[in-house]
């Protein structure tokens, strides 16, 4: 049994005698805050195209430190592929640290030069809000030569999924602005092989206005639940998206899936939260210091507070996600034995962010 389900089943005791503080089922840690887009849904600060980042040997270090913890990893950033030793890194995350499972979080412009990685990964989840270039360009924050040359690397990726034992997912960002595409990119990954997942537009930590009075939003939904429920590889639960369309309240575990930052530190409880600037959270734990993930989220919620029990914010599937699965052991299985899509995704640790 590996450490995410063993702490699966520890949650599940915990949340019977009410313990907020969950023990996670993966880690997400930002490779570098550096970007090579602008997206214009993006609600982290962007720090250029390097950002901040850390040595190969420092990032080993804190990596080793949360396998002690948690065997399923997701490298994200900013943009990951941006960091120099990315390469050795991602084989050294893999096979000399030894997580079983390994996501690499992507906007896909620098995929050509890296498919030499495509085999030690297990999920590669690459964003696409459009299968249109011209529309999809603004978005983007680039010309549209950039945009037709993700989607070139997306295909040419999702032919090399059988030969080489990884499974992409294109992560749509629903906005005003693409809405009316975002069926397109549903058919898209159809066509493709591919399994694909959706999650609103947030400003200031809130699905954006202009979906929430959406009819079309509303008929979306909808019929990526009809979608779903005919077998569409749709990576999220009928419980995600119909909290998505009905926007009902739920309990956040946001340390099921903790961020790490670049030098270590941990973002505590979340990242919505720790960047409202409040005295509920901050990055005072660095998790090499520490000797311990573990340890490093109990000292924060000394220092900080307990996470929060319902919120009513965010609406972001890498919160929400899991902690629906977490809370609902029920409504995991279910998902497990019905759809391919949320097992090939180990839906209750997907967080695309």
């Amino acid at each position: 049994m590996g450490l995410s389900t063993l702490n699966y089943i520890t949650n599940l005791l915990r949340l019977a005698f009410h313990d907020r503080l969950l023990r996670p089922l993966a880690v997400s840690y930002l490779v570098t805050t550096g970007c090579n887009l602008s997206c214009i849904y993006c609600e982290n600060p962007r720090h250029g195209l390097r950002g901040d980042l850390s040595s190969l040997d420092q990032v080993l270090r804190i990596l080793q430190t949360i396998r002690g913890d948690v065997d399923s990893l997701i490298l994200t950033g900013g943009e990951p592929l941006l960091h120099p030793e990315i390469k050795g890194l991602v084989r050294a995350a893999k096979q000399d640290i030894g997580f079983r499972h390994l996501t690499l979080i992507t906007n896909g412009l620098l995929l050509a030069e890296h498919r030499d990685l495509l085999s030690v990964l297990d999920l590669l989840v690459i964003s696409l809000d459009s299968v249109d270039p011209e529309l999809w360009h603004p978005v983007l924050g680039v010309d549209q030569v950039v945009a037709e040359t993700i989607l070139e690397s997306i295909v040419s990726c999702a032919e090399l999924q059988p030969k080489l034992g990884f499974r992409i997912i294109v992560n749509c960002v629903l906005t005003p602005e693409t809405l009316s595409g975002a069926g397109e990119v549903l058919d898209f990954a159809i066509e493709h092989g591919t399994l694909v997942s959706f999650s609103p537009q947030a400003v200031n930590n809130w699905p954006r206005y202009e979906l929430l009075v959406s009819d079309e939003y509303q008929a979306f939904l909808a019929e990526l639940i009809a979608a779903k429920r005919r077998g569409a590889p749709i990576v999220g639960s009928e419980v995600y998206l119909h909290s998505l369309k009905n926007l009902t309240p739920f309990s956040c575990n946001p340390t099921l899936i903790p961020s790490v930052m670049p030098n270590g530190d941990l973002i505590y409880p979340c990242r919505p939260v720790e960047r409202a600037g409040s005295a509920h959270g901050g990055r005072s734990c660095n998790l090499v210091e520490m000797g311990s993930l573990n340890l490093a989220l109990k000292q924060a919620q000394t220092e900080f507070g307990p996470p929060p029990r319902v919120c009513t914010s965010c609406f972001q599937q890498c919160f929400i996600e899991p902690s629906l699965m977490q809370a609902r052991p029920l409504s995991l299985l279910y998902e497990l034995l019905r759809y391919p899509a949320s097992r090939r995704a180990r839906l209750a640790s997907y967080a695309p962010g």
